[in-house]
């Protein structure tokens, strides 16, 4: 095996390499701390490597910007954060019901409005989730260190292509800027997902239609030679709009069973002195760095306390939740809000096991030491 390449990188330019690796050659964006190295990186890289960057007006046009390209057949990314993410919800909506991969970056900051912008977050758990109208499931990941944000990039797009749907990147201001020193794999150690194209000719192809035991379409590019109709109403496999409501009835089940159907491909987590805790803390993002320095003195204390780190946020690790619950007598939820994520992890676990939360939302980082002193006060 080839030696790895050592760097020592910032959060946010890890994103833009992953990115890169993964094959973007298309990003849409608008400044706005604290993402706006992701832009400023973009703008520089993409186009010695042929990509195209553009500054937009504004954080609807970049939504809809990348949409744009990724039916070119580009992968493409925007990043923001908070305010930007609130504008974005209507075109994340627009792909999800149109099926177009693309990956959307949200590193938070605090909240509501403009809030505390240079200040960490972790505030739009739930707005990842929820913030665009109707029925729908979407693919949410968040690392916690600057490896993990390089890798997890890498894995956004390639599932943005695999079920053809946006997928959110969550991170927050501190693992945005911090800087580590990481391995970056070889070409020959990364796996890459392109989309499906379509096997038949233009004349035969239909951009919605699916196979048996496939409930995710072949998509052809724009310019390749396919017309067809993308619209946000409830369509056909043709694409042209219906008021059908056994289509409508069929289209959105299937927009969310090809995520839902799908959770043990999709959800990834990482699980840390698991194997004899007698409590388990539940944390992402940078608290999730917090926690582990926490588990490491209590542990020197005795006292037996693991982690479990969802790096998929959405959908949720429910069955590997359940399964902890069952075996231990508090599940303490640790998060820089006031319990987004806590009151899901209640309703999975909180018929077998207590659940507590600790949460902050005044912008400064929940430390190993208050995270030790909860545990203890018990």
């Amino acid at each position: 095996m080839a030696e790895r390449t050592v760097k020592l990188m910032q959060g946010n330019e890890a994103c833009v390499d992953g990115a890169i690796t993964a094959g973007m050659r298309f990003y849409a964006g608008y400044p706005i701390t604290p993402s706006t190295e992701i832009a400023e990186l973009s703008a520089a890289k993409l186009p010695r490597i042929g990509g195209k960057f553009l500054q937009m007006e504004d954080e609807i046009a970049s939504i809809s910007a990348i949409i744009g390209a990724s039916l070119t057949g580009h992968k493409s990314m925007t990043a923001t954060s908070g305010p930007g993410f609130s504008l974005k919800q209507e075109g994340i909506g627009y792909a999800v019901i149109s099926e177009v991969p693309c990956v959307i970056v949200d590193v938070q900051r605090g909240g509501p409005s403009t809030g505390l912008p240079t200040s960490p977050a972790q505030g739009d758990i739930m707005q990842a989730r929820w913030g665009t109208h109707g029925d729908h499931s979407i693919i949410v990941l968040y690392p916690s260190t600057v490896r993990e944000i390089y890798d997890t990039t890498i894995r956004a797009f390639n599932l943005a292509e695999k079920y053809r749907t946006p997928v959110i990147l969550l991170m927050d201001e501190v693992i945005a800027h911090m800087r580590e020193k990481i391995e970056i794999p070889n070409d020959d150690e990364i796996k890459i997902y392109n989309r499906k194209k379509p096997e038949v000719n233009s004349s035969e192809y239909l951009p919605y239609k699916v196979k048996e035991g496939d409930i995710v379409p072949e998509m052809a590019s724009f310019g390749e030679g396919y017309r067809f109709h993308v619209t946000g109403l409830v369509h056909s496999e043709t694409g042209l709009p219906t008021n059908d409501h056994k289509i409508a009835e069929e289209l959105t089940t299937r927009l969310v069973n090809k995520i839902e159907d799908n959770v043990d491909d999709i959800v990834e987590y990482e699980e840390y002195r698991l194997e004899d805790a007698d409590e388990v803390i539940v944390a992402y993002g940078a608290t999730a760095r917090s926690a582990k320095s926490a588990i490491n003195a209590l542990r020197e204390e005795g006292i037996k306390v693991g982690m479990f780190k969802p790096i998929t946020i959405w959908p949720m690790a429910q069955k590997q939740i359940e399964d902890i619950a069952k075996k231990v007598k508090r599940i303490s939820v640790i998060e820089m809000n006031m319990g987004q994520y806590f009151l899901e992890v209640d309703r999975i676990a909180g018929k077998f096991t207590k659940v507590d939360r600790y949460g902050r939302v005044n912008g400064e980082l929940i430390t190993p030491e208050e995270i030790v002193s909860f545990i203890k006060e018990g």
